[in-house]
């Protein structure tokens, strides 16, 4: 049975509620910070859903013995924000996945190809076998960006089935190039576009959210 890229879209009010506030352009700067935090946290713990291998136990109440279920603290999880734009997600997702290891990857975009370079690779040399890898991107818009460092990625052993994204918004074109060349993955996004304009930003969208989250 041939695998096929999932992508979830929650149907969480609190998700929806973070999503109104991060498009709205009347958002002040530290709002729409609190709004993609928000976002962060909340699709990071839907993405988590049967991902993380779990350790059946037991612990002592202060009433007595009682089974118990852990996170099985030996498997290694990671998580890459791609720079700028990754980082407003990031609060959020460490406050769900506190023990994760963060490794910044840093893409900017020429914007007459409106193709990535990258400025600052932080990812390690080899990922060891069975990490989770959770990727912070607020806009899969072209794709350029995200198959950028999913290759970065699978050149370092990862394994596409074991990543998860999380975005904002996402648009067929990057979804679409995911899907022909990582079909295991897994995209939890707060919403689905279905336009670019001329410069390659989704429209409706939220506009650049490196820009409105740092102000600049």
């Amino acid at each position: 049975m041939s695998m096929q890229l999932r992508v979830y879209v929650p149907p969480h009010p609190l998700v929806k509620h973070w999503l109104a506030m991060a498009r709205d352009k009347n958002t002040p700067g530290i709002l729409f910070r609190t709004a993609m935090t928000e976002l962060g946290r909340w699709l990071t713990y839907e993405a988590m859903r049967d991902w993380l291998p779990v350790i059946e136990t037991s612990v002592e109440t202060p009433l007595g013995p009682a089974a118990a279920t852990i996170i099985n603290p030996e498997t290694p999880i990671a998580v890459v924000p791609i720079l700028r734009a990754g980082l407003t997600l990031l609060d959020g997702a460490q406050q769900v996945l506190p023990r994760a290891a963060t490794y910044h990857y840093g893409l900017a975009r020429n914007e007459e190809t409106l193709q990535p370079y990258c400025y600052l690779n932080k990812l390690p040399a080899t990922f060891a076998p069975e990490t989770r890898i959770l990727i912070s991107e607020p806009m899969l818009a072209t794709g350029g960006a995200i198959m950028a460092t999913m290759q970065e990625l699978t050149q370092r052993q990862a394994n596409p089935e074991l990543v998860r994204i999380i975005s904002v918004v996402a648009a067929p074109p990057a979804l679409q190039q995911l899907g022909q060349t990582y079909p295991g993955l897994q995209i939890y996004t707060a919403t689905i576009d279905e336009a670019l304009n001329d410069q390659g930003f989704i429209v409706p969208g939220l506009g650049d959210a490196g820009d409105r989250a740092f102000e600049t």
